[in-house]
């Protein structure tokens, strides 16, 4: 076994180990169990780091066996998976420090950080994946490492919030397993491979490629919140703040997400999928999810539940992007994975403070709070900002491509939507802003926590700190070589060439 197969397996079991002996910890193991996570987690973004940049000096990764007769297991590691693996690990470090802190004295933390790892790992699996069987045992693992994340606090309403979650993506992932097993039919095992593996079959199985099509969307379209499969999302707010922050930023949303650009460009082809006419439905679909999650997030009080539906909006940025033929169009989509997830983990990092910190829950109980906590303020102001894509913050940036893309493909209605979506996103993220900055606190919160000179425990406050400065980064310094953008680029120009 060669180093790079080596960097590809412990990629996956730095967390997965990890889970496996948290398991085993009492809940009196407390500084072993926090150690046991930053190590894991630290150890990833280095194992990360060596990849990111064996990939940029054209080394190749790649581990492969079959596990069945005519079923290969096969990782691999391609500007479109580094994108997407580095997003994951880094924002899983900060999380699993938030979670540290936000769960300190809650029961049951062994169990919560076992299925933590293996959520990771699952993710990071998906992410790696090389060919469609393997990323669907990753995807499904996905599915089962989440369930008792959502229902952690084992309330009744957390237990309903769990059952539709796992209704959905049960039958979702149904769906994906009938495509993979219809498609490897007819191709035998399907390899990602840039611009499509289907190329053969355009001309004597085109109905059947349509409907296929339409089953892997339907099946992914779950997990990235496609109206009207977005249900379980809204349900799923129920789970603890660090919960929340992964299946919003890192885990479910934009595995499902990645699912759909790993489709459309390494099974199907952009070009290929452009001429079986599939394309222009999704771009549809993700249109309406788009002003739909807009529209709804407007009318909700409870925070978590309005950044719920921004994620069912926010996320469709990158299926249109994605649906667009064009260069700027897939850039947009592309970059939005990993700027909307500098954004979403940022909000929801924020919402957990002010819940644990003050009890607050709803955006009418946020009269004032910047005053009582301006750093968790602040970070959460720039990721509003950045969602409504104000200049120069990462939002911006994805936004500008977005409509760029669709202007060029003579999908003026693209731009139209962009630019109501931004409108809808002023409209329920300013007031918010208004109410914590400008307006008189209340003479009592709901609860306080009392950290000493700190606004909140060190471990909530960093986290929120370091991912807002990284939307800052990101928008400022687009143009440098390391950036989201020119991954994007990079990715985009193998798509559809130099």
């Amino acid at each position: 076994m060669n180093i790079h197969e080596l960097v590809l397996l412990g990629i996956l079991f730095s967390s997965f180990l990890t889970g496996v002996v948290i398991f085993f910890l009492n809940e009196e193991s407390h500084r072993l169990r926090t150690w046991l996570n930053l190590l894991g987690a630290g150890l990833k973004l280095i194992l990360v780091a060596a990849l990111l940049w064996g990939v940029r000096q054209g080394q190749d990764y790649s581990l492969t066996f079959d596990f069945l007769p005519g079923v290969r297991f096969a990782l691999g590691a391609d500007a479109n998976s580094v994108l997407f693996v580095a997003l994951s690990s880094f924002l899983w470090f900060w999380t699993t420090l938030y979670a540290v802190g936000y769960l300190e004295d809650s029961p049951h933390r062994s169990r919560f950080f076992g299925f933590f790892s293996l959520c990771v790992t699952a993710t990071t699996g998906i992410a790696l994946s090389a060919n469609l069987v393997t990323f669907l045992v990753f995807y499904e693992l996905l599915t089962v490492s989440t369930y008792p994340l959502v229902v952690h606090r084992g309330t009744p309403e957390a237990m309903r919030g769990g059952k539709i979650y796992l209704g959905y993506t049960l039958a979702g992932g149904t769906l994906l397993l009938l495509a993979v097993a219809w498609l490897h039919q007819l191709t035998g095992p399907v390899m990602f491979k840039e611009r499509g593996v289907i190329q053969g079959l355009m001309a004597s199985h085109r109905g059947e490629l349509q409907i296929l099509f339409l089953l892997f969307m339907l099946g992914i379209g779950v997990k990235a919140a496609i109206v009207p499969l977005h249900g379980w999302l809204p349900k799923a707010m129920i789970a603890p703040a660090p919960v929340s922050s992964l299946l919003h930023a890192v885990a479910v949303v934009k595995a499902g997400a990645f699912g759909i650009v790993r489709i459309v460009y390494d099974v199907y082809g952009v070009e290929n999928a452009a001429r079986l006419g599939v394309l222009q439905p999704l771009a549809i679909a993700a249109g309406v999810t788009i002003i739909y999650g807009s529209v709804r997030a407007l009318f909700q009080d409870e925070l978590k539940k309005r950044l719920a539906f921004s994620t069912v909006s926010q996320v469709s940025y990158i299926v249109l992007g994605t649906a667009i033929l064009g260069p700027a169009a897939t850039i947009g989509g592309l970059v939005h994975l990993v700027h909307q997830g500098l954004m979403k983990i940022t909000l929801f990092f924020g919402a957990g403070n002010y819940a644990e910190t003050l009890g607050i829950h709803r955006v009418s109980e946020m009269n004032g709070v910047g005053r009582r906590m301006p750093l968790t303020t602040a970070a959460f102001t720039v990721a509003a900002l950045g969602m409504i894509g104000v200049p120069p913050l990462a939002g911006y940036i994805s936004k500008w491509y977005l409509k760029k893309g669709a202007i060029a493909a003579g999908d003026e209605w693209v731009a139209l939507v962009l630019a109501t979506s931004s409108l809808l996103n002023a409209a329920y993220f300013l007031p918010i802003l208004y109410r914590a900055w400008f307006l008189a606190p209340p003479s009592v919160w709901p609860h306080e926590h009392r950290f000493g000179r700190w606004e909140t425990h060190w471990m909530l406050l960093a986290a929120p700190l370091v991912t807002a400065v990284l939307v800052i980064w990101a928008g400022v310094f687009a143009e440098s070589s390391f950036s989201p953008l020119a991954w994007a680029r990079l990715i985009t120009s193998r798509e559809y060439g130099p």
